[in-house]
């Protein structure tokens, strides 16, 4: 039986709760993660999707409701636990560089947490390897691109070990080749390690590849199922801001235009391959 490794029940969170005025950042939030999963979170600019972040890593806690991870109600008495269980890469990989080369940097976070010297030169090495950056552990952080850098970022969040990953907009300041560095990533560490991942995104792109996806609007949850589930809502979707990702939308044009495809495609790599297959047919 798959655990729950985190978990809102009917979570509030109010910035200024003395304001009856000012709506919550987050109005009565449930929903629960399965280990293993992979968790897409969308929605546009203040839809709460950096309160739900901060309230995962114990940085807020709710007015009301329970937050709920590996198997313990968070509480200022097992926050440091669960941080220790956790890994987190932001937006901007440069703010969370510390290190003059890549492999100091990585080793930053098992030398504040204890870790024998020994153990940390094979974590480090490992990590870095699973994020195929081990040819680049004495480069300086500042040389890498950004893609390689939100790697090396990753590998640092892998060295502690940690049973669940969370990106806060991890691919939002990337070119197209970054980004899909970092997925790929993702992809080749959840199938290798069934590490589980929670993507805080307004990226639908990228939210196509998880297993589901739960879509904010004001702070309330509004839509919660698979990619395919969430994306058949098209007008919902561009009624809250977001809109469809490229292939989908490039398959309602061919069909508009007479080309059939079987169905709608969430990569592009997938319609692609359809197109190709069609045409050679031909």
């Amino acid at each position: 039986m798959t655990s729950i490794i985190m978990s809102f029940d009917n979570v509030t969170f109010t910035y200024a709760p003395e304001d009856k005025t000012v709506r919550p950042a987050v109005a009565d939030l449930s929903f629960a993660i399965s280990e293993g999963e992979w968790i897409a979170l969308v929605g546009h600019n203040g839809s709460g999707k950096s309160t739900i972040a901060k309230l995962m890593n114990g940085l807020l806690f709710p007015a009301a409701g329970q937050v709920s991870a590996l198997g313990q109600h968070m509480s200022e008495e097992n926050l440091w636990d669960i941080r220790s269980q956790m890994g987190m890469v932001f937006q901007n990989p440069d703010n969370q560089f510390v290190g003059a080369t890549v492999q100091d940097d990585v080793a930053f976070a098992l030398e504040n947490n204890g870790v024998p010297h020994a153990e940390m030169v094979i974590r480090v090495k490992e990590s870095l390897r699973q994020v195929k950056m081990d040819d680049y552990m004495d480069h300086e952080p500042h040389h890498l691109s950004g893609g390689q850098k939100q790697r090396v970022a990753i590998a640092g969040a892998l060295a502690l070990r940690p049973r669940l990953l969370i990106l806060d907009e991890a691919t939002s300041m990337l070119d197209p080749q970054g980004r899909m560095e970092v997925i790929e990533t993702i992809q080749e560490l959840r199938e290798a390690t069934g590490l589980t991942v929670i993507s805080i995104t307004h990226d639908l792109e990228e939210a196509a590849l998880a297993d589901r996806m739960i879509v904010m609007n004001q702070g309330h949850k509004q839509m919660e199922g698979t990619p395919q589930q969430v994306f058949r809502s098209g007008s919902e979707l561009v009624r809250l801001g977001l809109d469809l990702p490229f292939a989908m939308r490039m398959s309602h044009l061919l069909e508009e235009a007479g080309v059939q495809t079987n169905g709608e495609h969430m990569t592009e790599d997938k319609l692609v391959d359809e197109l190709w297959k069609f045409y050679y047919r031909k």
